[in-house]
Order: C-alpha cells, then structure tokens, then sequence
C-alpha cells in the first residue's frame, strides 16, 4: 500500500448537460479551474458510451479489458478520483453502477459516456498532493502514484 496526506480544498458542485461527455467535460472543469486531485461523485442519467468491466483474464498483463456498450437510458451512481497524468492534465478514473429496467451492471467510466437530461457531480479538491498517474508497463493502465 502507498499512502499519502492531503486537506480538503474548494468544493464544487457541477449540473452537467443532456450530452456532455463523462470523463472529457469534468476533466476539461479540472483542468480550467486548476484542479491537481479531488475526490469526484456523480449521480446521473446516462445514454451512449462505452465501460470497462474487468478484465478478460484476471492474470494477463498486459490487461485485455472487457468493453460494454451502454445503450439506452441508465441511472448512474459513480466515485473518483482526479490525478494529473505524465503531461500534468488532470485525468479522472471513475467507476459506477448502472440501473435500467431492474438491472444493474458497473464498470470504468473512462471510454466516455453521453449524459442523459442532466447530472450532478460533487468535485472535492485535495490540496498539499503531489499524486500522478503514470504509464504501469506491466498493465498498460495509469496507475495512481500518491
């Protein structure tokens, strides 16, 4: 386990728009007000996209992912957690639960999914972090360096 010590900055509550695109629109919000790390909750309708849901193999590296389709509306529930990547962008690695009709499924939200009517995100900043995420070559994944 790595482990490092922060303090709760600003706070931000976000209504996201029918359409806007989850991660690129909170991430571009990071990077226009300066945001290095935050934790990140969303509640949200969402329509179109794509998710990762584990793995193909649990062993293989490097990692094979199992991408989803999401068609239709769904209910979101997701966390995360903002980092800057190698280039300092501040990259936000989210996963979520998604309901339609009776049935829920989860995955990473980071291959994009549309909004559907509106969202409502909670970004809180942590200051005093100098965390990245960088290239593991083992996995292929950006991985958190706190």
């Amino acid at each position: 386990m790595k482990a490092v010590e922060g303090s709760i900055g600003r706070v931000f509550v976000i209504r996201l728009e029918d359409g806007d695109v989850i991660p690129d629109c909170i991430e571009k919000f990071a990077a226009e007000m300066g945001i290095k790390t935050a934790q990140v909750t969303m509640i949200s309708g969402i329509d179109q996209g794509l998710v990762i849901s584990g793995p193909r193999e649990s062993k293989a590296m490097p990692i094979d992912p199992i991408i989803n389709p999401i068609e239709g509306a769904h209910e979101l529930l997701a966390v995360g957690l903002i980092a800057l990547d190698d280039q300092g962008h501040p990259r936000l690695h989210s996963h979520g639960a998604f309901a339609r009709d009776g049935n829920v499924t989860g995955g990473c939200l980071r291959l994009g999914v549309k909004t559907w009517l509106v969202g409502e995100v909670v970004i809180n900043e942590i200051v005093g972090l100098k965390s990245r995420r960088l290239l593991d070559q083992r996995s292929n994944f950006p991985l958190l360096e706190p």
